[in-house]
């Protein structure tokens, strides 16, 4: 097996992995299907689709549990922390001000990201065949 033929999880030695982590992950962020890159991956905010309205690809297995919220809420401290910082140190807005305005942009911004993460775990989750994802495509 040479380095450009990875195999994954679930594959014999002689089937290559055609999932692509990358590109499934990116398309997973934009909340479209892994597989077929339609944008059927979510039904709702955060309820991901029981299957693929395009290529059928069945999600119901899929696991996120609590993984999108705590990647949320590390991205959101590590983007508004050095923020906060800085507004503080260069401007010396009133306290409540700056409660205020960056209480806003925590939820803005967490409530931005939620559905992206989540969707970036699925796109994951499908392209490492975790979790019912199909390891020898007999689904």
């Amino acid at each position: 097996m040479s380095l450009a033929e990875p195999t994954a999880p679930g594959l014999s030695a002689g089937q290559t992995d055609e999932r692509p982590w990358q590109r499934a992950l990116w398309r997973g962020v934009g909340r479209c299907c892994p597989a077929c890159g339609a944008r059927t991956l979510m039904a709702g905010y955060l309820r991901v689709a029981p299957a693929c309205a395009r290529c059928g690809e069945d999600f119901s297995h899929q696991r996120t549990d609590d993984g999108p919220a705590y990647l949320t809420i590390l991205i959101v401290g590590k983007l508004l922390a050095p923020a906060i910082f800085w507004v503080f140190v260069t401007f010396r807005p009133d306290p409540a001000v700056m409660a205020g305005g960056f209480s806003a942009a925590t939820v803005l911004l967490a409530l931005w990201l939620l559905p992206r993460v989540k969707g970036g775990f699925v796109g994951l989750q499908w392209s490492r065949r975790m979790h019912g994802f199909g390891g020898a495509e007999t689904a």
